[in-house]
């Protein structure tokens, strides 16, 4: 075989070598979201809380503001103290426990202001979202397992119609990989899922079509935005915690960007305690 023959093959049995740890880290990784997700509580809360510190770490670390601690502390401080008020059902708390965090950090964090107080508002925002979208008794579970469902098959679609079609690159600067039929295939595959969703919900279908629809869009808008992040600093992946995924950043951007606009739209019609009715009933 030659070098120009070997070539290829070794990057096949790489892509090949990924898609295997892709799948199983999702195969751990889903159940154990969903589980928490429907005990809901205290559980999904801490997972929500831990989550969202690893994401303020993440991003310090690819802007390059990971080794100093008068940043990082104050920030992760705030999440947890946060993530405490909301276990305790104080979202006032929180709000303000992350608003003198993001005071601190701003005071502390120097040339690099802007983009660490970024991290922290965006680390902050998929933190109250998710509990939010969660709290609400009556359609909590269903609302957050509809978006996690949007977020995560348009990820899939996207990857399988990328691969198998190819063609016109969405956005070559900062993300070489994706492709238009990537990306419609993960819109298409995300109408699916907010289908089935409208057969459980009577007179509710247009909506939620309409939603799924903007919620796939969203959460592909989330990772370009993380992707391009990363190319600022020339940062190929925000960590390797996550077999075959890279980082919470790379794992996550879909989904915080999709949860944080479904948590704005239920608060917009349910207010603070509906959030899930705001969102799923139409």
């Amino acid at each position: 075989m030659t070098d120009d023959e070997a070539a290829p093959a070794a990057a096949s049995e790489q892509g090949s070598r990924n898609l295997v740890m892709r799948v199983a880290a999702a195969l751990v990784l889903a159940p154990v979201a969903i589980a928490l997700a429907y005990i809901g509580g205290v559980a999904w809360s801490l997972l929500v809380t831990l989550a969202a510190t690893g994401l303020f770490a993440e991003w310090l670390v690819v802007t390059g503001l990971g080794r100093e601690l008068r940043i990082v502390v104050p920030g992760v401080v705030a999440l947890l103290l946060a993530g405490l008020c909301l276990m305790a059902g104080r979202i006032d708390a929180a709000l303000i426990v992350l608003a003198v965090g993001a005071v601190v950090v701003a005071l502390t964090s120097g040339a690099r202001r802007n983009w660490a107080i970024a991290g922290l508002l965006y680390a902050a925002a998929a933190e109250i979202a998710s509990v939010l979208l969660r709290l609400d008794t009556a359609k909590g579970f269903a609302a957050l397992m509809f978006v996690l469902l949007i977020v995560w098959v348009t990820d899939i679609g996207g990857y399988f119609a990328g691969r198998s079609i190819g063609g016109p690159k969405l956005w070559m600067r900062v993300s070489p990989k994706k492709t238009w039929a990537g990306a419609v295939g993960g819109f298409v595959a995300s109408l699916l899922v907010a289908a089935g969703f409208a057969a459980s919900e009577i007179g509710s279908t247009g909506p939620l079509l309409m939603l799924g629809a903007v919620l796939s869009v969203v959460s592909q808008l989330g990772d370009l935005f993380e992707s391009a992040v990363k190319r600022r600093f020339g940062v190929k992946d925000s960590s390797h915690i996550i077999p075959g995924h890279g980082g919470l950043l790379d794992r996550l951007d879909g989904f915080v960007a999709a949860v944080i606009v479904a948590a704005i739209f239920g608060f917009l019609r349910g207010g603070a305690d509906g959030v899930g009715r705001g969102l799923m009933v139409w």
